[in-house]
C-alpha cells in the first residue's frame, strides 16, 4: 500500500496530511475550520498532487455512519453553525477520486491509539476528549462501536456538584457531562480559556472538572467495561489534571467492583500519540476504506 491521505475536522481547526504511520507524516497542515465548503476546499487543495491511496476522515459529529443511509459521510445534528448536513464524504471522494474512509473525531483517535499508542494490545478501550466540547469512542474487539448512532458520551447526565451554580452550556441538555466539563464552560465560569487558568482559578477548576468526568467515566466503566480509559484534549492537558482525575474516579468507584486495575495509573491514562492520535487514526481509516 502507498501514502494514505488522512484529514482530522474538528470544531475549529482541521489538519491534514499523509504518510503510512504517525511519525512519518507529511505535508501537515492545519487549516482553519470556516465553512463546509472553505473548509473542504482547503482540504482538497492540500492533497490534490499527492499520490495517496485512500483518505480517512475523523470528524467532530454527530456523523452518519450507516452505509447504504442517504446521508451517510454527512455531519447531521451538530450545533456548529453551517455544518449542519455537511457532506463530506462525497465532496471529498468526488473531488480526489480515491476511497473515503470515515468517522467520528474521537473513534478515530482511539483506532490510533489501539495501533500505536496507549492502548496497544488491549481489546476494549475509549478514547474520550475534552475540549471544545466532549466525545467518546469504543472499540470492542477492534472495530470502533456503532449503532443506530456512534456512542455520545459527551451528553451522560451527571449530579451537580455542591458548589457549583453554573447553568451549563449543552445547547441540547444544559448540564450534561459536555455542558458542565467543555473547554466554553470553563470559560464561562471563569472568563479566560483553560489554558490560561490562574494559579488561584486552576484548584477550583480542577476540582469540578474531575468531578464531573469522573461520573462521566464511572459510567463507562460499568456499562462498557473497558480495559483502558485514554482522556485527550485540551482541557485534559491542565496541571494535575489526571491525578486529580484519578482520584475522584476511585471515589465515584466507591470500592464496586473492586478490581485493583482501576486503581493502576495505566486506567485512565493520557494519549500515547498526544495531538497526533487523531490523524493517526485516520491512517486507519484510510486504510479500512482501501479493504
Amino acid at each position: 500500500m502507498g501514502s494514505l491521505g488522512t484529514v482530522e475536522i474538528g470544531g475549529t481547526k482541521t489538519l491534514v496530511a499523509a504518510g503510512i504511520h504517525p511519525d512519518d507524516l507529511y505535508d501537515a497542515s492545519r487549516i482553519e475550520t470556516t465553512t463546509p465548503e472553505e473548509t473542504l476546499t482547503a482540504v482538497v487543495a492540500r492533497l490534490r498532487g499527492v499520490d495517496i491511496d485512500a483518505i480517512g476522515v475523523a470528524a467532530f459529529g454527530p456523523v452518519e455512519l450507516r452505509h447504504g443511509h442517504p446521508d451517510y459521510g454527512q455531519i447531521t445534528t451538530t450545533p456548529k453553525k453551517g455544518w449542519q448536513s455537511a457532506d463530506i464524504v462525497s465532496f471529498l471522494s468526488r473531488e480526489l477520486d480515491v476511497p473515503v474512509g470515515f468517522d467520528t473525531d474521537v473513534n478515530g483517535a482511539a483506532l490510533g491509539e489501539g495501533r500505536w499508542g496507549a492502548a496497544r494490545g488491549l481489546n476494549q478501550f475509549v478514547y474520550v476528549t475534552v475540549g471544545t466540547g466532549i466525545g467518546g469512542g469504543a472499540v470492542i474487539d477492534g472495530s470502533p462501536l456503532h449503532g443506530w448512532v456512534h456512542p455520545e458520551l459527551g451528553h451522560l447526565i451527571v449530579q451537580r456538584h455542591p458548589d457549583d451554580d453554573y447553568s451549563g452550556r449543552c445547547p441540547f441538555h444544559g448540564d450534561c457531562l459536555e455542558g458542565m466539563v467543555s473547554g466554553p464552560a470553563i470559560e464561562d465560569r471563569f472568563g479566560v480559556s483553560a489554558p490560561d487558568l490562574v494559579e488561584s482559578q486552576l484548584a477550583t477548576a480542577l476540582t469540578l472538572v474531575t468531578s464531573y468526568l469522573a461520573q462521566g467515566l464511572r459510567n463507562i466503566t460499568y456499562a462498557l467495561a473497558p480495559q483502558r480509559i485514554i482522556v485527550g484534549g485540551g482541557v485534559a492537558k491542565l496541571p494535575g489534571f489526571f491525578d486529580c482525575l484519578r482520584d475522584a474516579l476511585i471515589e465515584q468507584l466507591a470500592g464496586y467492583p473492586g478490581l485493583h486495575e482501576h486503581g493502576d495509573v495505566s486506567f485512565v491514562s493520557p494519549p500515547g500519540l498526544g495531538d497526533r492520535a487523531g490523524l493517526a487514526g485516520g491512517l486507519v481509516l484510510a486504510e479500512l476504506a482501501v479493504g
